[in-house]
């Protein structure tokens, strides 16, 4: 692990950017490398308590920027599963030791890479009907690896991929979705003593970069080849992954 405050606050101003970008809707997978690369350089445990906060404050950009676009409907079918993942979450982080929530860091980070490699032909091989409870089990497991490490993307993606709407439908009740999750963890997350007010103190003071990579990230949608990020971010995340196992 990386102690040095230089490259403990450069590594948590990366983050803040990538986090701005994905909720500025470019490069999505860049908030997965979030947790990760965090947990180069400081312990596990008390990565997603200190990461809680910025995404909150991400998150008002991205419902502001999407404002009343999403499904509701789908968005209320997702969240009591989304619930029940929290809890489970929960007892995970609460029922574990440090070590152990790391390696599980790392092979999230490197499930996340390959199913992102892989996505397309994943989605393709899948022949979808319709069933409310896929969405309590999207949800669910949504909320499980949210708790875990901040990355409950890809099974919010397959389901309202699934769900024929628009992109914008879909970007605006993916960041519904997300928003009041990251609200949700909030009482879990001090039952489970996840927040350094502290430490959240200590970085404050880079908090206004969120709204400047958000823009950053809307500005670039438009400009930069997303598959190329996309795939940068991939390997970075995958990198990351191996080293918190090893």
């Amino acid at each position: 692990m990386l102690n040095h405050p230089f490259i403990f606050l450069s590594i948590t101003a990366i983050v803040i950017c990538l986090i701005g970008l994905s909720k500025g809707g470019f490069g999505g997978t860049a908030g997965s490398l979030a947790t990760p690369l965090m947990a180069l350089v400081m312990p596990a445990n008390e990565v997603i308590g200190l990461l809680l906060p910025v995404l909150i404050i991400a998150d008002i950009f991205a419902v502001t920027s999407h404002w009343q676009r999403w499904d509701r409907k789908l968005a209320l079918l997702l969240l009591p599963g989304a619930l029940v993942g929290v809890v489970l979450g929960t007892f995970f982080i609460t029922h574990v030791a440090p070590l152990v929530l790391r390696q599980a860091l790392g092979i999230i980070a490197i499930l996340f890479s390959v199913y992102r490699l892989f996505e397309q032909t994943i989605l393709g091989m899948i022949k979808y009907r319709a069933y409310r409870w896929h969405g309590i089990a999207a949800g669910t497991l949504a909320g499980f690896s949210s708790t875990l490490a901040h990355t409950g993307g890809p099974p919010i993606t397959i389901y309202l991929l699934m769900q024929e709407m628009t992109p914008r439908v879909f970007i605006a009740t993916s960041a519904l979705f997300f928003f009041v999750l990251n609200w949700l963890k909030v009482p879990f997350y001090f039952y489970a003593g996840q927040f350094d007010f502290n430490l959240i103190g200590r970085i404050a003071w880079l908090f206004p970069l969120l709204p400047l990579s958000v823009w950053v990230g809307k500005w670039a949608a438009a400009k930069i080849n997303k598959v190329v990020f996309d795939r940068i971010i991939i390997f970075f995340l995958a990198v990351s992954g191996i080293l918190l196992l090893v």
